[in-house]
């Protein structure tokens, strides 16, 4: 891991992810403060991961959607948590390869219509709509009608991370979207009210066989802000490119600083830090509420998640200043896979 400030790129004009060939193109190595890439990965590319991730909060649960292309199957996925009951409801579909297409850009319309599923994200200019429908969703039927909106102007984190010329990735994360709806499950029902966010996990890229690392993202209100955590460490290390971000009120703050992620791997449920390794732009505490666990696969493909929700606290410094963190409900992941 390094240990001192970077610098990364800004981009500001539309660039091709790949080259003709399939290998990175180097003028599309950088981040950018709304989606510029066009992710053109020609189909012959072996080890190609495509996904559009959404996750939804409210103060008192967490709804995720994920539409998923592993190259060798496609999947759909949804699951729900509440934080007043610990309630975790989870359900995922597989689909043979090539069932749905994948945009090549952040948007347009992806639906995976399986027989015991349907997941549908549907592009509406200005918004995104997410619909899921499951006659048995862990033992009751299920629907969800949820709207998240773009505003005008809201920036977005977009980095092309370079491993090498034939491995990279190309991730568009969004948070502090406004998102209004409900999801009903059986005779439970939870609406998306004001003040609920959307966040997206847009990825598309050729992956290392094996990977490891850490994803950690909220959105929520702190007083009179709007505001937005990405954070990412493991997999980023040692490339000069990152996925740390903060959105303050719809204005992103790159940091170009890897991050130091200090928990305990046997007792994940304890109080998490993670912090900037060169200054002290990021001082945070993560108290986690309930660990996620989603494990499959064989001993020569497999995907390990743990993914914690619980809250953020500490201490943040944007462009336009420093700004105290209480409470803000996310979720912070530790995943390995060999794919």
């Amino acid at each position: 891991m390094t240990t001192s400030a970077y610098v990364e790129p800004e981009l500001t004009h539309a660039v091709d992810l790949c080259e003709p060939d399939g290998r990175l193109s180097r003028a599309a190595v950088g981040w950018s403060r709304r989606p510029v890439h066009r992710c053109n990965l020609p189909p012959t590319l072996p080890r190609k991961k495509k996904w559009n991730y959404w996750a939804i909060t409210s103060e008192d649960f967490l709804f995720s959607t994920t539409i998923a292309d592993m190259d060798l199957f496609q999947l759909g996925g949804a699951y729900l948590f509440d934080r007043r009951t610990h309630l975790h409801l989870d359900k995922s579909v597989v689909c043979p390869a090539g069932t749905v297409v994948m945009p090549e850009r952040v948007g347009g319309d992806i639906v995976i219509a399986h027989p015991k599923m349907r997941v549908a994200l549907t592009d509406e200019g200005t918004a995104t709509r997410i619909r899921v429908a499951a006659a048995d969703f862990a033992g009751a039927p299920l629907t969800a009608d949820i709207l998240v909106e773009r505003p005008a102007g809201h920036e977005t984190l977009n980095v092309v991370i370079p491993w090498s010329d034939a491995q990279f990735q190309f991730t568009s994360k969004q948070n502090t979207l406004p998102a209004s709806g409900s999801v009903r499950h059986g005779d439970l029902r939870w609406e998306f009210d004001a003040p609920s966010f959307g966040c997206l996990d847009y990825g598309r890229g050729v992956w290392p066989e094996e990977t490891a690392w850490i994803w950690g993202a909220a959105s929520g209100r702190q007083g009179a802000h709007a505001v937005g955590l990405n954070l990412g460490a493991k997999w980023t290390d040692g490339t000069g490119m990152n996925e740390n971000g903060v959105c303050l009120d719809g204005r992103l703050t790159k940091i170009s600083e890897d991050l130091a992620v200090e928990y305990d791997i046997a007792h994940r449920m304890r109080p998490w830090r993670i912090r900037t390794t060169a200054s002290d732009r990021i001082d945070l505490r993560f108290a986690p509420e309930f660990e996620r666990i989603s494990e499959s696969g064989t001993p020569e493909r497999y995907m390990n998640v743990h993914q914690m929700f619980g809250t953020y606290s500490g201490r943040i410094a944007t462009d336009d200043g420093a700004l105290e963190v209480r409470g803000l409900f996310g979720w912070i992941e530790d995943q390995e896979a060999r794919w």
